[in-house]
Protein backbone atom coordinates (compact mmCIF):
# COMPACT_ATOMS: atom_id res chain seq x y z
CA UNK A 1 0.00 0.00 0.00
CA UNK A 2 1.43 3.19 -0.87
CA UNK A 3 2.35 6.06 1.51
CA UNK A 4 -1.47 8.68 1.59
CA UNK A 5 1.12 11.55 2.31
CA UNK A 6 2.85 14.22 0.26
CA UNK A 7 6.62 14.19 -0.16
CA UNK A 8 8.78 15.87 2.24
CA UNK A 9 11.18 18.31 0.52
CA UNK A 10 14.19 19.78 2.49
CA UNK A 11 16.67 22.29 2.36
CA UNK A 12 19.77 22.22 3.77
CA UNK A 13 23.12 23.67 3.61
CA UNK A 14 25.46 26.01 5.56
CA UNK A 15 23.87 29.27 7.86
CA UNK A 16 23.79 32.09 5.32
CA UNK A 17 23.35 30.70 1.87
CA UNK A 18 20.24 31.46 1.52
CA UNK A 19 17.56 28.62 2.57
CA UNK A 20 14.88 30.88 3.87
CA UNK A 21 14.98 33.23 1.30
CA UNK A 22 14.58 30.28 -1.70
CA UNK A 23 11.60 28.82 0.90
CA UNK A 24 9.75 32.29 0.89
CA UNK A 25 10.34 32.75 -3.12
CA UNK A 26 8.93 28.98 -3.55
CA UNK A 27 6.41 29.06 -0.86
CA UNK A 28 5.89 32.84 -1.98
CA UNK A 29 5.36 33.43 1.80
CA UNK A 30 7.57 35.64 4.45
CA UNK A 31 7.23 33.12 6.95
CA UNK A 32 10.61 32.31 7.02
CA UNK A 33 12.69 35.22 8.85
CA UNK A 34 15.42 36.44 6.76
CA UNK A 35 18.62 37.40 8.51
CA UNK A 36 22.32 37.79 7.53
CA UNK A 37 23.26 36.64 10.41
CA UNK A 38 24.24 32.93 10.59
CA UNK A 39 21.64 30.57 12.94
CA UNK A 40 18.58 33.13 12.36
CA UNK A 41 16.42 29.67 11.29
CA UNK A 42 16.11 28.38 14.87
CA UNK A 43 13.04 26.77 14.61
CA UNK A 44 11.45 24.72 10.94
CA UNK A 45 9.54 26.05 8.62
CA UNK A 46 7.23 24.41 6.46
CA UNK A 47 4.53 25.07 3.51
CA UNK A 48 2.26 23.01 1.84
CA UNK A 49 3.63 23.64 -2.18
CA UNK A 50 1.91 23.46 -5.76
CA UNK A 51 4.14 22.88 -8.54
CA UNK A 52 3.18 21.41 -11.79
CA UNK A 53 -0.29 20.44 -10.24
CA UNK A 54 2.03 18.44 -7.90
CA UNK A 55 2.31 19.21 -3.54
CA UNK A 56 4.53 18.79 -1.51
CA UNK A 57 5.86 19.92 1.45
CA UNK A 58 8.54 22.33 1.57
CA UNK A 59 10.88 22.37 5.00
CA UNK A 60 13.07 25.31 5.68
CA UNK A 61 15.78 23.85 8.25
CA UNK A 62 18.26 25.47 10.41
CA UNK A 63 21.79 25.53 9.17
CA UNK A 64 24.98 23.03 8.92
CA UNK A 65 27.56 24.36 11.76
CA UNK A 66 31.40 23.80 11.57
CA UNK A 67 32.57 22.26 14.54
CA UNK A 68 35.61 24.44 15.78
CA UNK A 69 38.42 21.95 13.87
CA UNK A 70 36.42 23.38 10.16
CA UNK A 71 35.00 19.78 9.28
CA UNK A 72 31.61 18.26 10.59
CA UNK A 73 31.48 17.23 13.81
CA UNK A 74 29.68 14.05 15.01
CA UNK A 75 27.04 16.00 16.37
CA UNK A 76 26.44 17.65 13.69
CA UNK A 77 26.75 14.97 11.38
CA UNK A 78 24.23 13.14 13.15
CA UNK A 79 21.91 15.98 12.92
CA UNK A 80 22.42 16.37 8.93
CA UNK A 81 21.45 12.30 8.42
CA UNK A 82 18.27 12.63 10.63
CA UNK A 83 17.71 15.08 8.44
CA UNK A 84 18.43 13.20 5.69
CA UNK A 85 16.75 10.23 6.69
CA UNK A 86 13.55 11.81 7.31
CA UNK A 87 13.15 13.82 4.04
CA UNK A 88 12.28 12.44 0.72
CA UNK A 89 13.85 14.43 -1.20
CA UNK A 90 17.09 16.75 -0.48
CA UNK A 91 17.91 20.31 -1.81
CA UNK A 92 21.85 20.90 -0.99
CA UNK A 93 22.05 24.62 -1.34
CA UNK A 94 25.39 26.17 -1.85
CA UNK A 95 27.02 29.85 -1.71
CA UNK A 96 28.15 31.06 -5.11
CA UNK A 97 29.26 34.47 -3.84
CA UNK A 98 31.30 32.28 -0.50
CA UNK A 99 32.77 30.47 -2.65
CA UNK A 100 33.24 26.33 -2.74
CA UNK A 101 34.81 25.38 1.23
CA UNK A 102 35.88 22.51 2.54
CA UNK A 103 32.85 21.65 4.47
CA UNK A 104 31.19 21.24 0.97
CA UNK A 105 33.15 18.43 0.39
CA UNK A 106 32.32 17.14 3.43
CA UNK A 107 27.93 17.43 3.40
CA UNK A 108 28.16 16.02 -0.69
CA UNK A 109 30.47 13.32 0.51
CA UNK A 110 28.27 12.06 3.15
CA UNK A 111 25.09 12.55 0.71
CA UNK A 112 26.27 10.13 -2.11
CA UNK A 113 25.94 7.22 0.37
CA UNK A 114 22.24 8.79 0.42
CA UNK A 115 19.73 6.50 -1.89
CA UNK A 116 17.18 9.58 -2.16
CA UNK A 117 17.02 12.10 -5.05
CA UNK A 118 19.38 14.94 -4.06
CA UNK A 119 19.46 18.17 -6.18
CA UNK A 120 22.42 20.38 -5.71
CA UNK A 121 21.78 24.59 -6.31
CA UNK A 122 23.87 27.23 -6.15
CA UNK A 123 22.65 30.17 -4.87
CA UNK A 124 23.14 33.82 -5.65
CA UNK A 125 23.88 33.98 -9.10
CA UNK A 126 21.74 36.21 -10.50
CA UNK A 127 22.10 35.86 -13.91
CA UNK A 128 23.95 33.41 -17.24
CA UNK A 129 26.88 35.61 -16.87
CA UNK A 130 27.75 35.04 -13.12
CA UNK A 131 26.39 31.26 -13.87
CA UNK A 132 29.27 30.84 -16.63
CA UNK A 133 31.95 32.59 -13.69
CA UNK A 134 30.91 31.02 -10.70
CA UNK A 135 29.29 28.01 -11.11
CA UNK A 136 32.10 26.01 -12.43
CA UNK A 137 34.10 25.73 -8.99
CA UNK A 138 31.42 23.43 -7.39
CA UNK A 139 31.76 20.87 -10.40
CA UNK A 140 34.69 20.07 -8.22
CA UNK A 141 32.69 18.53 -6.22
CA UNK A 142 32.20 15.87 -8.83
CA UNK A 143 28.55 16.65 -9.27
CA UNK A 144 26.91 16.19 -12.54
CA UNK A 145 24.37 18.49 -12.59
CA UNK A 146 23.98 21.64 -10.64
CA UNK A 147 21.47 24.54 -10.53
CA UNK A 148 22.06 27.93 -10.45
CA UNK A 149 19.78 29.95 -9.23
CA UNK A 150 18.91 33.62 -7.40
CA UNK A 151 16.92 33.24 -4.03
CA UNK A 152 16.03 36.97 -3.96
CA UNK A 153 15.53 37.84 -7.73
CA UNK A 154 14.22 34.85 -8.84
CA UNK A 155 17.11 33.94 -11.69
CA UNK A 156 17.12 29.88 -12.30
CA UNK A 157 14.07 28.74 -9.64
CA UNK A 158 11.86 27.55 -12.47
CA UNK A 159 13.75 25.71 -14.09
CA UNK A 160 15.22 24.31 -10.84
CA UNK A 161 11.60 23.66 -9.31
CA UNK A 162 10.71 21.77 -13.16
CA UNK A 163 13.51 19.40 -11.70
CA UNK A 164 12.50 19.06 -8.57
CA UNK A 165 9.26 18.08 -9.49
CA UNK A 166 10.09 15.34 -12.04
CA UNK A 167 12.61 13.65 -9.34
CA UNK A 168 9.80 12.96 -7.14
CA UNK A 169 8.16 9.24 -6.93
CA UNK A 170 4.84 9.43 -8.89
CA UNK A 171 1.66 10.05 -6.71
CA UNK A 172 -0.24 7.35 -4.77
CA UNK A 173 -2.74 5.89 -7.26
CA UNK A 174 -6.49 6.84 -6.18
CA UNK A 175 -7.69 3.52 -7.37
CA UNK A 176 -6.15 1.31 -5.38
CA UNK A 177 -8.69 2.16 -2.64
CA UNK A 178 -12.49 1.40 -2.41
CA UNK A 179 -14.71 3.91 -2.59
CA UNK A 180 -15.24 5.86 0.19
CA UNK A 181 -12.31 4.62 2.17
CA UNK A 182 -12.05 6.67 5.36
CA UNK A 183 -8.14 7.73 5.73
CA UNK A 184 -6.86 7.81 8.92
CA UNK A 185 -3.56 9.15 10.06
CA UNK A 186 -2.84 8.36 13.89
CA UNK A 187 0.04 10.74 15.38
CA UNK A 188 1.36 11.62 18.45
CA UNK A 189 5.26 11.54 20.40
CA UNK A 190 7.29 8.56 20.48
CA UNK A 191 6.11 5.65 22.52
CA UNK A 192 2.72 6.97 22.97
CA UNK A 193 0.77 3.89 21.75
CA UNK A 194 -0.08 4.33 18.07
CA UNK A 195 1.60 0.88 16.98
CA UNK A 196 0.00 -0.90 19.81
CA UNK A 197 -3.77 1.16 19.06
CA UNK A 198 -3.34 -0.04 15.44
CA UNK A 199 -2.49 -3.78 16.70
CA UNK A 200 -5.57 -3.46 18.40
CA UNK A 201 -8.05 -1.60 15.90
CA UNK A 202 -6.56 -4.63 13.76
CA UNK A 203 -6.99 -7.16 15.98
CA UNK A 204 -3.83 -8.36 15.07
CA UNK A 205 0.13 -7.97 15.73
CA UNK A 206 0.35 -5.83 12.26
CA UNK A 207 2.86 -3.31 13.36
CA UNK A 208 5.88 -4.00 15.38
CA UNK A 209 5.32 -2.58 19.26
CA UNK A 210 8.21 -1.62 20.93
CA UNK A 211 8.98 0.11 24.54
CA UNK A 212 12.73 1.81 22.49
CA UNK A 213 10.92 5.42 20.84
CA UNK A 214 11.58 5.73 17.79
CA UNK A 215 10.72 2.01 16.15
CA UNK A 216 8.20 3.43 13.15
CA UNK A 217 10.85 5.06 11.02
CA UNK A 218 8.13 6.23 8.22
CA UNK A 219 4.25 5.90 7.47
CA UNK A 220 2.74 3.10 7.06
CA UNK A 221 -0.67 2.21 5.40
CA UNK A 222 -2.84 -0.76 6.53
CA UNK A 223 -6.29 -1.02 5.17
CA UNK A 224 -9.04 -2.37 7.11
CA UNK A 225 -12.35 -4.04 6.31
CA UNK A 226 -14.82 -3.51 9.50
CA UNK A 227 -18.48 -4.22 8.69
CA UNK A 228 -18.14 -3.13 4.98
CA UNK A 229 -16.35 0.04 5.67
CA UNK A 230 -12.92 0.37 4.62
CA UNK A 231 -10.27 2.59 6.58
CA UNK A 232 -7.05 3.74 5.68
CA UNK A 233 -4.87 3.42 8.90
CA UNK A 234 -1.32 5.27 8.73
CA UNK A 235 0.82 4.76 11.40
CA UNK A 236 3.56 7.69 11.77
CA UNK A 237 6.76 7.83 13.13
CA UNK A 238 6.78 9.44 16.93
CA UNK A 239 6.70 13.56 17.42
CA UNK A 240 9.83 13.56 19.54
CA UNK A 241 9.42 15.90 22.90
CA UNK A 242 11.37 19.26 22.78
CA UNK A 243 14.62 19.43 24.29
CA UNK A 244 14.89 15.29 23.96
CA UNK A 245 16.52 15.65 20.57
CA UNK A 246 20.10 16.65 20.12
CA UNK A 247 19.72 17.47 16.69
CA UNK A 248 19.38 21.53 15.84
CA UNK A 249 17.76 20.45 12.43
CA UNK A 250 15.05 19.38 15.11
CA UNK A 251 12.20 16.84 15.10
CA UNK A 252 12.18 15.97 11.55
CA UNK A 253 9.26 13.10 12.48
CA UNK A 254 6.77 16.10 13.47
CA UNK A 255 7.14 16.96 9.67
CA UNK A 256 6.19 13.37 8.43
CA UNK A 257 3.68 13.48 10.83
CA UNK A 258 2.16 16.63 9.04
CA UNK A 259 2.61 15.34 5.61
CA UNK A 260 0.94 12.59 6.47
CA UNK A 261 -1.94 14.64 7.82
CA UNK A 262 -2.26 15.95 3.91
CA UNK A 263 -3.35 12.65 2.71
CA UNK A 264 -5.91 11.74 5.31
CA UNK A 265 -9.35 12.62 6.56
CA UNK A 266 -9.25 12.29 10.41
CA UNK A 267 -6.27 12.45 12.66
CA UNK A 268 -5.97 10.16 15.78
CA UNK A 269 -3.93 12.38 17.96
CA UNK A 270 -2.52 9.98 20.79
CA UNK A 271 -1.84 11.77 23.89
CA UNK A 272 0.24 10.04 26.93
CA UNK A 273 -1.91 9.96 30.19
CA UNK A 274 0.73 9.69 32.13
CA UNK A 275 2.59 12.53 30.69
CA UNK A 276 -0.24 14.91 29.24
CA UNK A 277 0.20 16.52 26.53
CA UNK A 278 3.36 18.51 25.08
CA UNK A 279 3.90 21.40 22.69
CA UNK A 280 4.29 19.04 19.96
CA UNK A 281 1.09 18.00 20.40
CA UNK A 282 -0.02 21.32 20.02
CA UNK A 283 2.09 21.89 16.83
CA UNK A 284 0.36 19.21 15.22
CA UNK A 285 -2.58 19.99 16.37
CA UNK A 286 -2.63 23.83 14.63
CA UNK A 287 -1.32 21.94 12.01
CA UNK A 288 -4.63 20.07 11.85
CA UNK A 289 -6.82 23.26 12.59
CA UNK A 290 -4.89 24.96 9.74
CA UNK A 291 -5.38 22.23 7.15
CA UNK A 292 -9.01 22.09 8.68
CA UNK A 293 -8.51 17.85 9.42
CA UNK A 294 -11.04 16.15 11.38
CA UNK A 295 -9.79 15.10 14.45
CA UNK A 296 -10.25 12.66 17.57
CA UNK A 297 -8.63 13.41 20.64
CA UNK A 298 -7.13 9.94 22.28
CA UNK A 299 -5.65 9.77 25.78
CA UNK A 300 -4.12 6.96 26.09
CA UNK A 301 -2.98 4.62 29.03
CA UNK A 302 -5.79 5.95 31.14
CA UNK A 303 -5.39 2.86 32.44
CA UNK A 304 -2.16 4.38 34.55
CA UNK A 305 -4.66 7.08 36.04
CA UNK A 306 -8.12 5.04 36.55
CA UNK A 307 -8.09 5.72 40.09
CA UNK A 308 -6.30 8.83 40.26
CA UNK A 309 -9.33 10.89 39.65
CA UNK A 310 -7.46 14.34 40.47
CA UNK A 311 -4.65 13.37 37.51
CA UNK A 312 -7.73 12.82 35.28
CA UNK A 313 -8.76 16.13 35.23
CA UNK A 314 -5.42 17.81 35.40
CA UNK A 315 -4.79 16.08 31.56
CA UNK A 316 -8.29 16.51 30.66
CA UNK A 317 -7.88 20.20 31.83
CA UNK A 318 -4.69 20.51 29.46
CA UNK A 319 -5.99 18.87 26.23
CA UNK A 320 -9.02 21.63 27.13
CA UNK A 321 -6.60 23.96 26.80
CA UNK A 322 -4.28 22.77 23.76
CA UNK A 323 -7.49 22.53 21.91
CA UNK A 324 -9.71 25.45 22.99
CA UNK A 325 -9.30 26.48 19.37
CA UNK A 326 -10.93 23.33 17.95
CA UNK A 327 -13.14 22.82 20.76
CA UNK A 328 -15.06 20.22 18.40
CA UNK A 329 -12.53 17.73 18.51
CA UNK A 330 -14.29 14.72 20.21
CA UNK A 331 -12.10 13.49 23.57
CA UNK A 332 -11.84 9.60 24.28
CA UNK A 333 -9.99 7.90 26.73
CA UNK A 334 -8.89 4.54 25.99
CA UNK A 335 -6.36 2.12 26.70
CA UNK A 336 -4.42 0.40 23.17
CA UNK A 337 -3.22 -2.11 25.88
CA UNK A 338 -6.02 -3.44 27.98
CA UNK A 339 -8.78 -2.68 24.92
CA UNK A 340 -10.65 0.00 27.52
CA UNK A 341 -12.85 2.17 25.14
CA UNK A 342 -11.24 0.99 21.76
CA UNK A 343 -15.16 -0.10 20.65
CA UNK A 344 -15.77 3.53 21.07
CA UNK A 345 -13.83 4.38 18.38
CA UNK A 346 -15.33 3.43 15.40
CA UNK A 347 -18.74 4.77 15.86
CA UNK A 348 -17.52 8.06 17.01
CA UNK A 349 -15.23 8.03 13.14
CA UNK A 350 -18.27 7.16 11.29
CA UNK A 351 -19.99 10.35 13.30
CA UNK A 352 -17.39 12.56 11.99
CA UNK A 353 -16.69 11.23 8.39
CA UNK A 354 -20.17 11.50 8.01
CA UNK A 355 -20.15 15.16 9.05
CA UNK A 356 -17.20 15.41 7.12
CA UNK A 357 -18.29 14.68 4.17
CA UNK A 358 -22.00 15.93 4.12
CA UNK A 359 -23.93 18.31 1.55
CA UNK A 360 -26.19 20.24 2.38
CA UNK A 361 -29.33 21.72 0.40
CA UNK A 362 -28.85 25.56 -0.75
CA UNK A 363 -31.84 26.47 0.65
CA UNK A 364 -30.95 25.24 4.26
CA UNK A 365 -27.58 27.26 4.18
CA UNK A 366 -29.17 30.66 2.85
CA UNK A 367 -31.37 30.05 5.73
CA UNK A 368 -29.24 29.85 8.43
CA UNK A 369 -27.06 32.63 6.71
CA UNK A 370 -30.44 34.73 7.20
CA UNK A 371 -31.26 34.06 10.39
CA UNK A 372 -27.45 34.54 12.03
CA UNK A 373 -27.57 38.21 10.59
CA UNK A 374 -31.67 38.94 11.77
CA UNK A 375 -30.21 37.27 15.05
CA UNK A 376 -26.67 39.68 15.58
CA UNK A 377 -26.60 42.37 13.03
CA UNK A 378 -22.85 43.16 11.25
CA UNK A 379 -21.07 46.48 12.48
CA UNK A 380 -20.37 49.26 10.20
CA UNK A 381 -17.15 49.09 7.82
CA UNK A 382 -16.28 52.77 7.33
CA UNK A 383 -19.46 54.18 8.29
CA UNK A 384 -21.36 51.73 5.79
CA UNK A 385 -23.19 48.56 6.61
CA UNK A 386 -21.63 45.50 5.59
CA UNK A 387 -24.41 42.73 3.75
CA UNK A 388 -24.26 39.25 3.30
CA UNK A 389 -26.28 38.83 0.09
CA UNK A 390 -26.33 34.14 0.22
CA UNK A 391 -24.22 31.83 0.45
CA UNK A 392 -23.52 27.75 -1.37
CA UNK A 393 -21.58 25.11 -0.31
CA UNK A 394 -18.38 24.77 -2.45
CA UNK A 395 -16.88 21.80 -1.14
CA UNK A 396 -16.80 19.23 1.65
CA UNK A 397 -13.50 17.40 4.03
CA UNK A 398 -14.64 20.04 5.57
CA UNK A 399 -17.93 21.19 4.74
CA UNK A 400 -16.99 24.95 2.77
CA UNK A 401 -19.16 28.01 2.30
CA UNK A 402 -18.60 30.53 0.21
CA UNK A 403 -20.70 33.50 1.63
CA UNK A 404 -20.82 36.60 -0.65
CA UNK A 405 -20.48 40.18 1.13
CA UNK A 406 -20.20 43.18 0.03
CA UNK A 407 -16.87 44.08 2.48
CA UNK A 408 -15.18 40.43 3.07
CA UNK A 409 -12.19 42.94 4.40
CA UNK A 410 -14.70 44.56 6.96
CA UNK A 411 -15.50 41.62 8.50
CA UNK A 412 -14.27 41.32 11.76
CA UNK A 413 -12.53 38.08 13.23
CA UNK A 414 -15.12 38.05 15.90
CA UNK A 415 -18.56 38.00 13.36
CA UNK A 416 -16.57 35.36 10.75
CA UNK A 417 -16.15 33.30 14.30
CA UNK A 418 -19.96 34.19 15.02
CA UNK A 419 -20.96 33.14 11.56
CA UNK A 420 -18.75 29.11 11.91
CA UNK A 421 -20.44 29.14 14.98
CA UNK A 422 -24.04 29.46 13.54
CA UNK A 423 -23.25 27.45 10.66
CA UNK A 424 -21.98 24.77 12.82
CA UNK A 425 -24.79 24.59 14.90
CA UNK A 426 -27.78 25.20 12.76
CA UNK A 427 -25.94 22.13 10.30
CA UNK A 428 -25.31 19.53 13.42
CA UNK A 429 -21.79 19.84 12.84
CA UNK A 430 -20.56 19.74 16.24
CA UNK A 431 -17.42 17.17 15.67
CA UNK A 432 -15.62 18.81 12.99
CA UNK A 433 -14.12 22.20 11.48
CA UNK A 434 -16.41 24.56 9.53
CA UNK A 435 -14.92 26.93 6.52
CA UNK A 436 -16.77 29.61 5.79
CA UNK A 437 -15.03 31.69 2.28
CA UNK A 438 -15.57 35.63 2.06
CA UNK A 439 -15.92 36.78 -1.43
CA UNK A 440 -17.11 40.52 -2.16
CA UNK A 441 -20.25 40.42 -4.51
CA UNK A 442 -19.90 43.14 -7.64
CA UNK A 443 -21.75 46.36 -5.53
CA UNK A 444 -24.46 48.50 -7.41
CA UNK A 445 -23.50 51.87 -7.05
CA UNK A 446 -25.91 52.65 -4.45
CA UNK A 447 -24.84 50.19 -1.90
Amino acid sequence: MQNSRCPLVALVGRPNVGKSTLFNRITRARKAIVDPTPGVTRDRHYEKVTVNERQFILIDTGGIELGGDEIISSLIQQQTRQAIDEADIIVLLLDARGGLLAEDYEVVNMLRRVDKPILHVVNKIDGPEQEQTLLSQFYELGIDRLWGVSAEHGYGVKDFLDSLVASMAPAAAEEELPADTIRIACIGRPNVGKSSLINRLLGEERMVVSEIPGTTRDAVDTLLVRNGRSYLLIDTAGIRRKGKVTDKLEKFSVMRALATLEGCDIALLLVDAGEGITEQDTKVIGYALERGRACLILVNKWDLVKNEKKQQKTILDEVAMATRFMEYAPVLNISALTGAGINRIFPVLEEVYRQYTTEFSTNMINRILQNAVEAHNPPLHKGKRLKFYYTTQVGIRPPTFLVFVNYPKGVHFSYYRFLVNQFSAGLGLDKIPVKIVLKERQRKKYD
